[in-house]
């Protein structure tokens, strides 16, 4: 079963206040600050033409009676802890998929309730409602692709049951290949050249020639789109974090290399910092940028050791940077992250020390923010124009 909240953020401010109940109600970022775009937005605004992404002048021309919200991530975190809470009152086969959405396996638990797995899910939907004042959309299937795919048929407040594959293949084949979960507009842009339109379509096409195009990605697609999915439902799956990033809209475009290595570097310690804390250590860098066309760049880049060190995640970003972004196009978003994350068991030497110190400086430098705050000791790039801090 995947439960997925309905307009999650939006829900959240509505159930708040209930005087907002089927009001226009939008959750928006700062324009001042650039990150004046949708995020989220109640049904009543959706048939008005609002969309995630859309800019907020736009939205405030098609709903200009509507309520805006700026993000209280806060709020959410509250309101998905008690939706977790709710669900695991019915199987401690709980799985957090994101903020919004959850999968719970019911096999095991299905003798104790006596109803049918659909009847359940009426039950937990009717509990959130009730406890926590927001709708969701459930999907249940045999797998947890099938409930995924499932959950999106009925929006708002829907339930949906796939009892079998089969099932599966009479509802979602004939459906276009972009609404199978994991095809994006890229993978849709090139599954056309091989005249595939369908997830039906798709399930039938050579899974040999989609393998020699994709690897192990291509084999997944076709996969899923014959509904197979043998992955379970793993309580402690966000136990141990992936990747650990952090980015960031520069308050105004910047352009050239030594500008935006500011931002970059700050990014560094800033995501060190948290992986430190986590006590992993990674070694794939990925660099996110965007520029005023917003038009996104991501590249990644794997070290040969693993690291925890901002310098070290700084060298190889760069090197990115330099390799594949034209230092003439102005940059309006930077992220960086580190991933392919393992706990720390040991820390690895060079001949001449210099891992040593910067690993010490480092954590010298954790305690002092510890203590004192995040600003306590900051780089003297942090100083120059175009810092994060200086602009913070």
């Amino acid at each position: 079963m995947l439960a997925d909240m309905n307009s999650f953020f939006a829900s959240c401010h509505q159930a708040v206040r209930p005087e907002l109940k089927n009001k226009q109600v939008i959750v928006a970022g700062d324009p001042m600050k650039r990150t004046g775009i949708v995020l989220a937005a109640s049904y009543p605004a959706k048939a008005l033409g609002v969309k995630t992404g859309m800019a907020v002048w736009e939205a405030k021309q098609l709903c200009p009676d509507g309520y805006f919200f700026y993000p209280d991530h806060r709020l959410y975190i509250d309101f998905s802890t008690r939706i977790l809470r709710i669900m695991r009152d019915f199987t401690d086969l709980v799985e957090p998929f994101s903020i919004d959405e959850a999968f719970a396996d019911l096999t095991g638990v299905m003798h104790l309730w006596k109803k049918t797995p659909g009847e359940v899910a009426a039950v937990l939907k009717e509990r959130i409602k009730r406890e926590v004042g927001v709708l969701c959309s459930v999907g249940i299937g045999p797998n947890k692709l099938i409930a995924k795919m499932a959950a999106g048929v009925q929006k708002p407040d829907g339930l949906t049951v796939v009892e079998s594959v089969d099932r599966f293949k009479e509802i979602f084949w004939p459906m276009p290949v972009r609404k199978l979960f994991g095809i994006g507009s890229r993978y849709e842009k090139h599954l056309r050249y091989y005249n595939v339109r369908t997830i039906g379509d798709l399930a039938t096409f050579p899974v040999a020639l989609l393998k020699e195009r994709w690897g192990k990605n291509g084999a997944m697609l076709w996969l899923c789109a014959n509904g197979i999915d043998c992955s379970p439902v793993v309580p402690t799956s966000l136990d141990v974090s992936k990747s650990i990033g952090q980015q960031r809209t520069l308050p105004r475009d910047l352009q050239g290399f030594d500008r935006i290595k500011v931002v970059m570097l700050e990014l560094c310690e800033m995501v060190a910092r948290r992986v430190r804390q986590g006590k992993y250590v990674g070694r794939t860098v990925v660099l996110t940028l965007r520029d005023s066309r917003l038009t996104f760049l991501s590249r990644s880049r794997s070290m040969a050791d693993f690291t925890d060190l901002p310098d070290e995640i700084y060298r190889v970003a760069c090197e990115i940077m330099y390799n594949c972004w034209d230092e003439s196009r102005p940059v309006r978003l930077v992220g960086i992250t580190l991933a392919n994350l393992v706990k720390r068991e040991f820390f690895q030497y060079d001949m001449f020390g210099e891992r040593d110190r910067l690993s010490r400086l480092a954590r010298a430098c954790d305690r002092i923010k510890d203590r004192f705050g995040e600003k306590a000791v900051v780089r003297g790039v942090s100083l120059t124009e175009g810092s994060l801090h200086k602009n913070g």
